[in-house]
């Protein structure tokens, strides 16, 4: 009997791409492999990549050296977004036997059946052009909660991003085809889906449907206990969806919002769709109807044209924003991008010192909200993961809480009271 071959996932970038690697290593089941941790000895390593800053293309680069060393003998497979915008590149790499864009990514199974042959090893270049059609996907593996992917792509062209590109245009199944997944997710172990797309504000938009029609339709489905939102365009996330969400309690009162930046001259450079005063109106909305939601944010710092007084501006504009907390991005330049040949650059180490000031006020603010929550009456949904004696798990508010390891209380949701927290801001029950 032929044995299996081992091999090792590493996905980088966002939950979109979390959820297409546990759909397309589920593929594989049946083709003879047996899946181990990326720091082991495999005989197929797959780097599913991303391209969004210099950062996340260098570390696929050092992954891609990591896996050589563990097994100089290995196979090596690209794939996404930085193989579908720079296929030439990665496919130049030392070990590197296979490149797939973001089509033929879920033919891994297909292609790795050749290259795994004896002395059989081939690099497939895939064109630049991204792809038009939508795979929806799913992750489960063992954890609490499911990243369910309802939409891919985006039509937006802002001056820094390349995802574009690399994704093609927005785009999603139907409504009816939607929640057939999401019945499948529903009969699983899974206690929580969360929604998420390159953009999925723009969900049903080919199919003259929306996001909103959707959350109406997912929270009847039995088995499906929370639902959750990833990141939603200021300009799409319309009073409707923030009204829904406070309505009905398996929509977890999460919201998080791409501000980018709190300067409007600074957003239209950027190329963004909105402004600081319909950014404004989204907080105030949905804190007059879920005061104690979980509201995060997205900023970017030393985008080109940042000058000093815009930064100031940005900053203040969000201190006075009842946020709970920020991802901070420093700007990273994108060949084929407008900021790219922006005349007013911003040096890199005013990049990183703004870059400090800004994920210090996001500390403080979240400091903030984990003390504004105490005394809430709530649910926590525990994990498996556990150390030191306790076991994990996030509210629906998404605070972090833990308390004593009980096997039985794994994925298990338990109503609590918030009442104390220790020295990291964690709420112990």
């Amino acid at each position: 009997m032929q044995k299996n071959k081992t091999i090792a996932f590493h996905t980088l970038g966002c939950k979109l791409n979390f959820s297409e690697t546990a759909a397309i290593s589920r593929q594989l089941e049946d083709r003879h492999y047996t899946r181990v941790d990326f720091h082991q000895t495999a005989d197929i390593y797959v780097i599913h990549s991303c391209t969004v800053t210099k950062k996340a293309e260098k570390k696929c680069r050092e992954l891609i050296k990591k896996a050589i060393k563990t097994n100089p003998s290995a196979h090596i497979a690209i794939m996404g977004c930085l193989s579908q915008l720079k296929p030439e590149e990665m496919a130049s790499m030392k070990g590197v036997s296979l490149v797939l864009d973001n089509t033929d990514k879920y033919r891994l199974g297909e292609y790795l059946s050749h290259i795994t042959e004896p002395d059989n090893k081939f690099v497939r270049e895939t064109g630049h052009e991204a792809t038009q059609s939508f795979v929806p996907t799913y992750s489960l593996d063992d954890r609490t909660r499911s990243f369910f992917k309802i939409q891919d792509g985006c039509d937006y062209t802002c001056a820094y991003c390349t995802i574009p590109l690399a994704r093609g245009k927005s785009r999603s199944d139907t409504i009816a085809n939607t929640l057939r997944t999401a019945s499948e997710i529903a009969k699983t172990h899974i206690k929580e889906i969360v929604l998420t797309g390159v953009n999925i504000g723009d969900f049903g938009k080919v199919h003259r449907e929306s996001l909103y029609d959707l959350l109406k339709k997912l929270i009847a489905i039995d088995g499906l206990e929370r639902i959750r939102l990833s990141s939603v365009e200021p300009d799409l996330l319309h009073d409707n969806i923030i009204e829904l969400v406070a309505g009905e309690a398996k929509l977890m009162p999460h919201f998080h919002l791409p501000l980018q930046s709190g300067s409007n001259s600074v957003l239209k450079t950027m190329g963004r769709r909105y402004n600081t005063g319909l950014f404004a109106s989204r907080i105030e909305t949905i804190r007059r109807h879920i005061p104690h939601a979980c509201i995060a944010a997205d900023v970017i710092v030393g985008h080109p044209g940042e000058t000093v007084a815009l930064f100031e501006e940005s900053l203040m504009f969000i201190e006075n924003m009842d946020v709970s907390y920020l991802h901070v991005f420093t700007y990273s330049e994108r060949n084929n991008t407008r900021a790219a040949i922006h005349p007013d650059n911003v040096h890199n180490t005013v990049r990183k010192a703004r870059s400090k000031r800004m994920q210090e006020l996001s500390a403080q603010k979240k400091q903030s909200f984990i003390a504004s929550n105490r005394g809430l009456n709530t649910s926590v949904l525990w994990e498996k993961d556990h150390q030191n004696g306790f076991m994990f798990g996030f509210t629906e508010n998404y605070l972090r809480a833990k308390t004593p390891y009980d096997q039985k209380k794994i994925n298990t949701i338990q109503p609590v009271q918030l009442n104390r927290t220790d020295e990291k801001g964690i709420y112990v029950l």
